[in-house]
């Protein structure tokens, strides 16, 4: 075969690379340039929306895994965010384990609570399993609420939880000779967490395990039948998507230094479905995307809301700045669902697909 023959073979090893070309490897490199150059020309209050921002990718990505790749809808992500905030806040400030010990128990404790709602997955799908999980989130916060010796009850507790890793404390770095604030400092932690499960979660998906899920998802009798063990991989895929999600509970109780039963309900749920949704549902990338906007339209909404005109006709309406959020995610999801069901991940691709093909993209 000739070298140019060679050159146009589409190799299934190509697929599965998670760098396919030099482009993306360049991309990924200045990628993790910019986590490392951005926060020191942000302010605290910047530095603070993406801290949130960050926390909330690990958590989309980890939804993502199970509603996205594995079509188990679920709304009870809530639930496993507080169980990783509480196991934060005792094994990391009660117990005073270092970052590397309470980090990983916290995504253990969301993982061994997934395993155990893993198995309902077996024998229920869309609109039933939905409502199963919708009842953990109430469960949950039952628990929170009334477990005092650990969560401290309705009045919530502090979170004391060490973020150093030896000489490195993410509390306060000092990067190029400039001392950082604990905004600021928290930033490098919780993004270059993100690129680490970003990069995790991609090789998940491309490997065996990966490619199951998603035929699980696309016809499980089928995939059944061709040799996929459905109660494996639908409580793997619970695992996985619990485990992450209380690594993000944890990392938001650090952050945070306070968590309380009410942080964790129903519409933080939905939150993450907005999340997924507006990025881009079976997208790893896209979970980051949709996890950066809605985290972000709300503190535009709070800024417009608060020029003195819109201000004052929303008082005079009744109107309070938490329904508006509540509006706006409803009707961001019914938007791309309808106009985009690929999410923003899709409006991205589509740009660089044009300027790939260009000039004679049309």
């Amino acid at each position: 075969m000739s070298t140019a023959n060679a050159a146009m073979v589409r190799r299934y090893g190509d697929d599965v690379k998670l760098f396919r070309t030099t482009a993306s490897k360049v991309a990924y490199a200045a990628l993790v340039a910019g986590v490392l150059l951005v926060p020191l020309a942000m302010t605290d209050y910047q530095a603070s929306v993406a801290v949130f921002a960050g926390i909330a990718a690990i958590g989309a990505i980890g939804l993502n895994l199970l509603t996205g790749f594995t079509g188990q809808v679920s709304l009870g992500h809530a639930a496993f965010l507080g169980v990783g905030a509480y196991t934060a806040a005792y094994v990391g400030g009660e117990l005073d384990w270092p970052l590397l010990l309470w980090l990983p128990a916290a995504a253990l404790a969301g993982a061994l609570v997934g395993a155990a709602i893993g198995p309902f997955a077996l024998r229920l799908r869309g609109n039933y399993l939905a409502i199963v999980t919708l009842g953990l989130v109430f469960v949950a916060q039952y628990v929170f609420e009334n477990w005092t010796s650990v969560t401290g009850g309705g009045n919530g507790r502090s979170v004391e939880a060490p973020v150093a890793i030896g000489p490195i404390d993410f509390a306060e770095l000092t990067v190029f000779g400039k001392e950082l604030t604990r905004d600021q400092s928290y930033f490098y932690l919780v993004w270059l967490l993100v690129l680490v499960v970003t990069l995790l979660a991609k090789n998940v998906v491309r490997s065996r395990p990966g490619r199951a899920m998603q035929a699980v998802r696309d016809r499980d009798r089928a995939a059944e039948a061709i040799g996929v063990e459905l109660a494996r991989y639908k409580v793997l895929a619970f695992v996985l998507s619990s485990a992450l999600a209380a690594m993000a509970g944890g990392l938001y109780g650090s952050y945070q230094r306070f968590v309380n039963p009410e942080s964790f309900n129903l519409f933080l749920s939905i939150t993450y479905i907005a999340m997924i949704v507006v990025g881009g549902v079976g997208l790893i990338f896209g979970s980051v995307l949709g996890a950066i906007f809605i985290t972000v339209i709300p503190r535009i909404i709070e800024e417009v809301s608060a020029i003195p005109a819109i201000d004052s006709f929303l008082k005079d309406q009744g109107i309070t700045v938490a329904s508006v959020n509540t509006a706006v995610f409803g009707l961001l999801i019914v938007l791309f669902l309808v106009l985009e069901p690929r999410g923003l991940a899709a409006i991205w691709l589509r740009i660089r697909m044009y300027f790939r093909a260009w000039p004679f993209s049309y």
